[in-house]
């Protein structure tokens, strides 16, 4: 670290001890940029141009070795929230609530008078979806629209930095106040990397667009006159892979690569400018940081330290680095843990590594010997340091249509984690070394079916299977395709290759039903349909449809039982009452039909398919002009249903 002056030491003291006579402080502005790594910003050293993280750099105290305890941005960025690493705070899966037992620094900010607002850039980050709890604290929280008309990736997954700092901007011109708390994510550097023109369409693109919404957020505040006094702080949340260590993205490994981040801290009237701090910090850290630069108490329970004594000189001790991903349990591999201390760095994994950062900085020759006394040193910080061995399976509520937002932005589920291993002790998985390959295929797949580009996810797939043909998450993602394109045939191989692995999988057993069914193939169908049922018994779609094939079938008495159970499961299931009806047509029980029907469409009266089986009623009971009018409702109901559809909303 550069020498620091007692004199600035002086300054510091005086301008927060004067600061602090009065709640209304300062502001401070929090910008959390995804997926950027240390080594591609220039005044980090890298060659390319990032003007605006440069001239805040100048401004205020860069931080050359920070470290985050996990590659994944849900579980990152609720360490940067709470200063607690993921075995506290909990979140280390996609949609796990953060828990109200910890304070956020939303909560002690506005708890201390400040007015607070965030501003995300991707739906992962969304609290009523993937991000719950993320919101406590916040005045205002920028969510994304529930039902986006849009249906490209731009304001339905992800917002531009540029559209998020706009967003910043307008709620600032419109909430006038002495002490505000800002919080902006900017996704950007995330892949797949398409930057707006006229920024090259590259991972460097997408880190130069970013840093000019910055500059364009730092140059509004220099002109409302709140740059001056304000506390701005940037780090990014995790890094990426770019194919270091076979890794294209994230996620996965726990190298330097994925786990070091930038970090610039910018104090009030720019103290300590142009300062550089070389001692390892971690992302735990600001929240600390955050509460003491505002002279507010900092809870004892945190797992971070304030970086304050590093910033003024009065201390200079690196602060060990623990990280953690339970991500690769998703396709079946083991999770890894990693401690990064004195310039070593130890990863637990089925096959251990261990790095001397002091001759090799890449982390390209593992020196892992068991009786090492660095390793063995190393290894007892990680166990006290109280990182679990792998994470609970996540207790999130995950809908359907978020789970496939997840997997449009590149990741699985934990539902995938659920089909793809049943091992319960992670060190008996295998090594996700030994599979990265499949994994950047399966991830390039999953970016080209959110693009429509399905031949090349299938190819993408293809490989993946080559590399391993006993891929469940390959199988499983192929399936899917297939199934949305509607190739029946490749779908049913790809089921049973998945059920003859996976046996007790009742997803696949549905979806396997679901495809003998569209070949016409029904006692296939049923088959599958009831071993799903047999593992997962409250499967309401699986017995509506084993209900309509049983009726197509022409086995009444077991429609009607599927039916009956889904109204056990649902009262009220217009689809099962629908079927019940349509059960006592097929047995001739022509009034009872009618006068089901006929209560049904008072309580159902905008549903066409409810008025297309009343005027089929009504035919079989030789009553054709009330036929003739359920026909013409049902398809007045579809013309409006469409006309909706098509208008915009506003």
């Amino acid at each position: 670290m550069r020498a620091v002056s007692l004199v600035s030491i002086f300054c510091l003291a005086t301008v927060l001890a004067l600061e602090g006579q009065s709640k209304n402080r300062t502001h401070i502005f929090l910008i959390t940029v995804d997926t950027l790594r240390a080594d591609h910003v220039h005044c980090y050293g890298y060659l390319k141009s990032t003007p605006a993280l440069d001239a805040l750099a100048a401004d205020g105290v860069r931080f050359t070795e920070t470290f985050t305890p996990s590659p994944i941005t849900n579980t990152s960025h609720a360490t940067i929230l709470t200063g607690l690493l993921p075995n506290l705070h909990g979140v280390t899966d996609f949609a796990k609530p953060l828990s109200t037992a910890h304070q956020t620094m939303a909560e002690l900010l506005r708890a201390d008078g400040y007015q607070t607002a965030a501003f995300i850039g991707a739906i992962i980050l969304d609290s009523r979806t993937l991000a719950p709890g993320f919101d406590r604290g916040f005045d205002f929280y920028d969510n994304f629209p529930e039902h986006p008309l849009a249906k490209a990736r731009w304001n339905r997954l992800e917002r531009r930095a540029m559209t998020v700092v706009q967003h910043a901007q307008s709620w600032l011109n419109a909430h006038a106040s002495p002490a505000t708390f800002i919080w902006l994510h900017l996704y950007d550097p995330h892949d797949p990397y398409e930057p707006p023109a006229p920024f090259p369409q590259s991972y460097d693109g997408e880190v130069a667009y970013a840093d000019s919404a910055i500059g364009n957020f730092l140059a509004y505040l220099k002109n409302k006159g709140l740059y001056e006094s304000s506390i701005v702080i940037v780090i990014g949340d995790h890094g990426e892979g770019l194919g270091e260590h076979h890794e294209d993205t994230h996620g996965i490994f726990l190298y330097d690569s994925t786990t070091h981040v930038p970090l610039i801290v910018k104090l009030p009237h720019q103290l300590y400018g142009n300062r550089v701090v070389d001692e390892q910090v971690r992302t735990i850290d600001i929240l600390p940081t955050v509460l003491d630069a505002a002279g507010i108490s900092v809870p004892h329970s945190l797992s971070g330290r304030t970086l304050m004594p590093l910033i003024t000189g009065t201390d200079s001790t690196e602060r060990m680095a623990v990280a953690e991903t339970d991500y690769p349990v998703r396709f079946g591999w083991a999770p890894l843990r990693s401690v990064r201390s004195e310039g070593f760095k130890f990863i637990e994994a089925p096959r251990p590594e261990f790095y001397d950062l002091h001759s090799d900085p890449a982390e390209l020759k593992n020196k892992y010997e068991p009786w090492s006394p660095t390793v063995q040193r190393l290894r007892a910080l990680l166990t006290q340091a109280g990182v679990n061995p792998v994470a609970e399976a996540s207790t999130g509520s995950v809908s359907e249509n978020t789970l496939e937002e997840l997997r449009a932005l590149g990741y699985l589920g934990s539902t995938d984690q659920a089909s793809s291993t049943k091992v319960s002790e992670p060190s008996l998985l295998p090594d996700p070394k030994d599979h990265i390959e499949e994994q950047n295929l399966m991830h390039l797949a999953m970016m080209a079916e959110e693009d429509s580009r399905f031949s090349d996810a299938r190819l993408a797939l293809r490989k993946a299977l080559l590399l391993n043909p006993e891929s469940y998450s390959a199988l499983q993602q192929l399936s899917a395709i297939e199934l949305q394109t509607h190739q029946y045939t490749e779908a049913e191989v790809h089921l049973k290759h998945m059920r003859l692995i996976r046996p007790d999988d009742a997803v696949a057993a549905f979806d396997e039903g679901s495809v003998e069914d569209k070949l016409g193939n029904l006692r296939v169908a049923r088959q599958a349909l009831d071993a799903s049922l047999r593992l997962a018994p409250n499967q309401v779609p699986a017995r509506l449809l084993l209900g309509d094939i049983c009726l197509s079938s022409k086995d009444t008495q077991a429609a009607e039982s599927q039916f009956e159970a889904v109204l056990q499961l649902q009262p009220g299931n217009v689809a099962a009452q629908l079927g019940i009806a349509r059960v006592s047509l097929a047995e001739g029980k022509i009034t009872a039909a009618l006068s089901m029907l006929t209560e049904l469409s008072r309580e159902n009266a905008t549903n066409p398919e409810m008025f297309d089986m009343l005027a089929q009623t009504y035919r079989r009971s030789g009553r054709g002009d009330l036929a003739a009018q359920a026909q013409k409702h049902a398809s007045l109901l579809r013309k409006h249903k469409s006309r909706s559809l098509e208008e915009p909303r506003l």
